[in-house]
């Protein structure tokens, strides 16, 4: 890398920093501090294609922190340790737009976000490219698709043969692969494809549950990537505590939801597929014990005395647990740790600016001070120093905002309750 790219891609990372944002250039110049967090992540990346080949999902992992202590910065990091791995990455922040108890809008976050080793474009699209019909892995995806053993819709077992045979169709290849994506496809317009290849009465082609939908989706895509040669599929799942936001019911579906992606799930698996979530380091205390959810959230469901509730209790239950019990904590910045990241942004900032910083005096550590907060005022003093040589300049740090657990009802956005069509 010539110098002046390489001070651009400082320049990027240092306002990345600045604005306590992280992004890709500020990950790759910083990396991380969590060692204990970076090796469970190794491991489980290790074990994904070896999972895979038995049926089963590799154990997720949740990690735990305080605001601004890096939970975000480290997701990153595991991101591009992943795609290093040639794992194909997806990175989904719950919002409103993305809630945790919709796996439809999760699917369609995960896939848009991907990151596939070496290309760039719509990852199922990228990915789909690299199938080889006459591999060893190839033939195994489409006997364990066909099996019984998958639990697939009949509608993926023909969108496979299509993709496979239907040369002289274009557009319907393309149609298949966006289905595959997240999208519609019209079930007559599978049928007329089974036609042109003489195949029309191969499958049972039935509309399914939006949420049906979606869960066999993952699974699809998870043993997709694998027969396309990756190493596997990494779902990260950012702002989790956003879940304390929600109505009750919702609470109990997200809780469901993230011990899914956990693999936690009795007789549920996404072989191929291992994920990492990032919640707040209070939720327990906030949430679960406060508003009582650990008490409260099984029985209510339980009380709707369906069989859907029921199990649904037990899962959000299972979640809850998860969050008391085996969150990972993250470890807040020792001296040396600090040491080293103020020499690392010193030198960042001398080779993106062409100066010299100077010395600045380092503020008393504490332990409830987020890494975020040394970080920013390193680097914007070092920003007025350099502007304002000479000046007498002293910096006031703002309050940080701090998450809040009050009921929102306008995050709730439910997916649409019809079939596909």
């Amino acid at each position: 890398m010539d110098s002046d790219h390489q001070a651009i891609d400082y320049r990027r990372a240092l306002e990345a920093l600045r604005n306590g944002v992280p992004n890709r250039d500020a990950v790759s110049v910083l990396g991380s501090n969590q060692r204990k967090a970076e090796s469970s992540f190794l491991e489980r990346l290790s074990s994904v294609e070896v999972f895979a080949k038995e049926g089963k999902q590799v154990p997720g992992l949740l990690i735990a922190g305080d605001f601004g202590t890096g939970k975000s910065h480290l997701l990153d990091y595991l991101a591009h340790l992943a795609v290093v791995k040639n794992f194909v990455c997806s990175r989904v922040v719950i919002s409103k737009e993305t809630p945790l108890f919709d796996p439809a809008k999760v699917y369609l976050a995960a896939i848009d976000g991907a990151l596939v080793p070496g290309l760039s474009g719509e990852a199922i699209r990228e990915i789909a490219l690299r199938l080889h019909p006459g591999s060893r892995r190839y033939a195994e995806f489409v006997e364990w698709a066909n099996g019984p053993a998958s639990g697939l819709s009949d509608l993926f077992k023909a969108t496979i043969l299509l993709h496979e045979r239907l040369n002289n169709d274009p557009e319907l290849v393309d149609q298949i692969t966006s289905f595959w994506s997240g999208e519609r496809l019209a079930v007559n317009r599978i049928r007329q494809g089974l036609k042109q290849i003489n195949c029309s009465r191969m499958y049972s082609l039935k509309p399914v549950k939006v949420k049906d939908l979606a869960l066999q989706r993952f699974i699809f895509a998870s043993r997709l990537i694998l027969a396309a040669g990756y190493g596997g599929w990494v779902l990260l799942i950012d702002e989790v505590e956003l879940v304390g936001r929600y109505s009750l019911l919702q609470r109990g579906r997200s809780y469901a939801e993230l011990a899914r992606w956990m693999g936690r799930v009795e007789g549920e698996v996404y072989p191929g597929l291992t994920a990492v979530a990032a919640i707040t380091a209070d939720f327990g205390l906030a949430v679960l014990q406060e508003k009582s959810d650990r008490d409260i959230v099984g029985v209510r469901l339980r009380g709707k005395e369906t069989d859907e509730y029921i199990t649904l209790a037990g899962r959000a239950e299972t979640g809850m647990r998860l969050i008391e019990r085996e969150a990972l904590t993250l470890e807040p910045p020792d001296e040396s740790t600090l040491i080293h990241t103020y020499q690392r942004l010193k030198e960042i900032h001398s080779k993106a600016y062409s100066w010299d910083p100077p010395e600045i005096p380092t503020a008393a550590m504490s332990m409830r001070r987020a890494m975020r907060s040394y970080v920013r005022r390193w680097v914007n003093e070092w920003d007025l120093k350099r502007l304002y040589p000479g000046a007498k300049l002293s910096t006031e740090e703002e309050q940080e905002i701090r998450p809040t657990y009050e009921q929102d009802d306008s995050l709730e956005q439910p997916s649409e309750p019809s079939l596909e069509e």
